[in-house]
């Protein structure tokens, strides 16, 4: 869908760049493509789609694929929540785009958040799920459990509770509770435990997710599994919000605040600018670190470092450990020290070792990135911080059995 090769392509253009997650099924990746052709449709401009990891293309491809033919792009974030993809990866990357294409003028949207069009969407759902259980709210004792990914970001993690209350609000369900399915509390089953001692005639569990991938599917397994477990209770899981068409109202929307400037993020509760409590190592963004260390400006080797205060020579290597909860809860703590350690007696040259927040790789941390080569270690016991600074930094052979990936 790329209008690189497009022989009417002016330089008056304004493009859309529609940035997705990514996903290893091929099917929530042409959702998203879907979408960037509705919208499309839509707005009457060009769009395209990019993605942030595990699908084509990257981020930075589909922008570079896209600069030449227009001189305006408007970044919208297909991300249901603000958390460290939209804080962090998207500006980084948008960053190093202006400063390849000085030509072209670069709009960075906000992500789906909290929208009257997405609460009727979620509505529809669960009024489904009513029809396929045979009960109706206004004379059944309904309960919904809307069930979000879940986010080391507090306040990516409060509007999942604000969608839930607004959910709530004017209709007839019995109660509305926000829930996760990984990373944070409370989790879905202990929601639906809880939901079941007020013995509902049935619970609606609404995944709040894109596509139909991996954690859809433990949310319906959860649904059943606590079907089986209450036969008192009637439960059933409704359907991701897909392609509907009034996503595209609420990425019109993002649009129109991108390109006229007027985007608003919540930055009086983000983690990343205020200390928050249990967040106070996130503040200033470990994250952003992480991906930002391509900042040449401030990492780079100057004979009077002084003449600059805020430039410093650059190491040589960024170890980054994750030592978010997930991470920390499998040892990522032990890691860090060890790897700590091993580093100062290490050959390897100036090695710096870091902990950082999330890396958006729950459940297989501890996670370990090395900087610049751009290689991803999980899994990471703390016997084998000794092997990745013996093989790695010491000789520059990938520990290859640490299952490594690119960056």
């Amino acid at each position: 869908m790329s209008r690189t090769d497009d022989a009417t392509a002016s330089l008056n253009d304004e493009a859309v760049l529609l940035v997705g997650h990514g996903s290893r099924r091929e099917e929530s990746n042409e959702q998203v493509r879907t979408l960037a052709a509705d919208l499309e449709s839509r707005l009457g401009v060009p769009v395209d789609a990019g993605f942030l990891e595990l699908a084509e293309p990257s981020l930075a491809d589909a922008i570079d694929a896209l600069a030449p033919s227009v001189s305006s792009i408007a970044v919208v974030h297909l991300s249901l929540f603000a958390a460290s993809h939209v804080k962090n990866d998207v500006p980084a990357a948008l960053r190093r785009a202006r400063a390849d294409h000085p030509e072209v003028s670069f709009e960075n949207g906000s992500h789906l958040g909290v929208h009257p069009a997405l609460v009727d969407l979620l509505d529809d759902r669960a009024a489904a799920v009513e029809a396929d259980l045979g009960v109706d709210r206004e004379g059944d004792d309904v309960a919904v459990v809307l069930c979000a990914r879940g986010s080391s970001d507090p306040d990516a993690n409060a509007d999942v509770h604000k969608l839930a209350r607004l959910l709530y609000e004017g209709r007839a369900f019995s109660r509305v509770d926000a829930t996760f399915i990984g990373v944070t509390e409370p989790t879905l089953d202990e929601t639906l435990h809880d939901v079941a001692k007020h013995r509902p005639d049935a619970v609606v569990v609404l995944p709040y997710m894109l596509g139909d991938g991996v954690l859809t599917g433990r949310i319906r397994d959860g649904a059943a599994d606590f079907d089986a477990e209450y036969p008192y209770v009637d439960a059933a899981p409704g359907d991701p919000l897909g392609t509907d068409s009034r996503l595209l109202d609420v990425l019109g929307d993002r649009w129109q605040e991108a390109r006229t400037g007027s985007v608003e993020m919540s930055c009086d509760t983000c983690k990343y600018k205020v200390e928050l409590d249990g967040y106070e190592e996130d503040v200033g963004g470990a994250k952003a670190m992480l991906r930002a260390l391509d900042h040449r400006d401030a990492h780079a080797d100057r004979e009077d470092v002084a003449d600059e205060p805020h430039a410093h020579d650059a190491p040589d290597r960024h170890v980054a450990v994750c030592t978010n909860q997930t991470c920390a809860a499998d040892g990522a703590p032990a890691v860090l020290e060890r790897l700590r350690q091993a580093a100062r007696d290490a050959d390897g040259g100036n090695v710096r070792v870091t902990r950082s927040s999330c890396l958006g790789q729950c459940g297989d941390g501890p996670n370990v990135a090395v900087y610049p080569d751009g290689v991803w270690y999980q899994r990471v016991e703390p016997d084998d911080a000794d092997r990745i600074v013996a093989s790695h930094l010491d000789r520059e052979r990938i520990v290859a059995d640490l299952d490594s990936q690119l960056l």
